[in-house]
């Protein structure tokens, strides 16, 4: 701790999402989202530590295996950002991808938006911004 009492905190490295099937999850996340492997090794015998993020990005996604009380098919919270909504939301929905029936468009305050969803369920965001 700093002497005035607050931390050093500085950024956020990796938000976890919970998945059923690590290859399975990769294969959505770098095949289909064009997101990059940033990391996938085995760390002990049979634990396996996956982590993805779109290109240039400081955050990764870490592709938890889910254990016994972590359930997959969350809402994660994980806003990711584009320069077109519409396009990526046509583009997913193209590739069979479970995406809300339209974007949203709530005000001139407030980008346009979609939420979609992975092969387990897990609830992500695609915010424009510009």
């Amino acid at each position: 701790m700093s002497a005035d009492g607050k931390t050093h905190i500085n950024g956020v490295h990796t938000v976890a999402v919970p998945v059923t099937d690590q290859d399975r999850a990769l294969e959505f996340y770098v095949g289909t989202l064009g997101f990059e492997r940033r990391m996938d090794a085995e760390f002990s015998p049979g634990q396996r530590w996956v982590e993805v993020a779109p290109p240039g990005s400081a955050t990764s996604i870490a592709l938890v295996p889910t254990r016994d009380g972590v359930p997959a098919g969350v809402e994660t919270g994980i806003r990711l950002t584009t320069s077109d909504a519409d396009a990526d939301h046509a583009t997913l929905s193209a590739n069979g991808v479970d995406v809300d029936a339209e974007v949203m468009r709530m005000g001139d305050y407030v980008p346009p938006m979609f939420y979609f969803r992975d092969p387990d369920g897990n609830k992500l965001v695609i915010v424009e911004v510009g």
